[in-house]
């Protein structure tokens, strides 16, 4: 069994998946950092001074009732609340993300298509006298003699 799992493990698909799978992860944390420190605060100023990640929706209060003017005041609370302002940033997150998938995988497929395999020449020709199968470097038909 333990010789399975090296066997498996040392293969090039396990170790293509698990290169992919941390590139993948660092990826996502350069795209939340580009969301939530870059792309976010404009807009943010554009609405009106709105911090996205701050957004939510008290559904029941806590102790002390009230208005809360922050995350972490609803979480000393213990206040149960919808957290939409950070949905709106995953969703962000998520549609540069599939961007750049889309962008990687349209660029692999472009690569794929402009490989172009070589054409095989053909070994043999036909005589133009006789229809005869001849080599393609003949000078001179074996069959009927003919100069080509």
């Amino acid at each position: 069994m333990l010789k399975d799992f090296k066997e498996f493990a040392i293969k090039g698909n396990a170790v293509d998946m698990a290169v992919g799978i941390i590139i993948g992860a660092a990826f996502g944390t350069i795209v939340a950092s580009l969301v939530n420190d870059v792309i976010m605060p404009p807009i943010g100023l554009l609405l009106g001074n709105v911090d996205f990640s701050n957004l939510f929706a008290v559904l029941k209060e806590g102790t002390p009732a009230g208005r809360y003017p922050s995350l972490t005041d609803v979480e000393k609370a213990g206040a149960v609340a919808i957290y939409y302002g950070k949905f709106v940033n995953t969703i962000i997150s998520f549609i540069i993300v599939a961007f750049a998938v889309y962008l990687l995988v349209r660029s692999i497929n472009r690569l794929k298509r402009e490989q172009v395999e070589p054409q095989t020449v053909p070994a043999t020709k036909e005589c133009t006298y006789c229809l005869s199968t001849i080599p393609v470097k003949a000078t001179k038909c074996a069959h009927c003699t003919s100069q080509l």
